[in-house]
């Protein structure tokens, strides 16, 4: 549906598409085109090309399947249907489609992934609402040294060793 209104649509003064069923203009960035830099979009928006920096959105953000971003995203819902790659903050909700691909830390609202949707990081789900001011991703400090956990194994004695014992006193 986001094809046809990008195909169909009428440019608008903010460069973006008007829907052609009387809906709000949408900033777009098509198939072919590239960006970098600082995207900050009022409504809802859509990205099928490739972009690499940031993007603010007051709206729905949607990443088209042929997209390839680079950048930390903050919106209020966000699907991913292409290639991101960065930090993602969705106060409300963010969905990764099938032929989605996240890699980096997000937090969201609500998640959904569908089948065959691929994510690397680390998600954390806020359902109360994404805390503002929380660092994207927590580094650990210097001083502290990022260990696995450690499990010390006891020894078991050896009940083989015992029964051959008790058996060459015999034999």
């Amino acid at each position: 549906m986001a094809e046809t209104a990008v195909e169909t649509g009428v440019l608008s003064s903010n460069g973006g598409a008007t829907d052609p069923m009387g809906g709000e203009p949408r900033t777009v960035l098509a198939r072919d085109d590239a960006l970098s830099g600082k995207l900050q979009i009022k409504g809802t928006g859509h990205v099928l090309g490739n972009f690499s920096g940031q993007i603010d959105c007051d709206g729905d953000l949607v990443i088209g399947p042929e997209a390839h971003v680079e950048a930390d995203i903050r919106s209020a819902r966000v699907t991913i249907a292409g290639f991101v790659k960065g930090n993602v903050v969705a106060a409300n909700r963010l969905k990764i489609m099938t032929t989605g691909r996240l890699e980096g830390d997000a937090r969201v609202g609500a998640l959904v992934v569908q089948e065959g949707g691929v994510h690397h990081g680390v998600i954390r789900v806020h359902p109360e609402g994404v805390p503002e001011g929380v660092p994207e991703s927590p580094a650990p400090a210097a001083s502290e040294a990022v260990r696995p956990n450690v499990v010390t194994l006891k020894p078991v004695p050896n009940p083989v060793g015992k029964v051959r014992k008790f058996w060459g006193e015999f034999f």
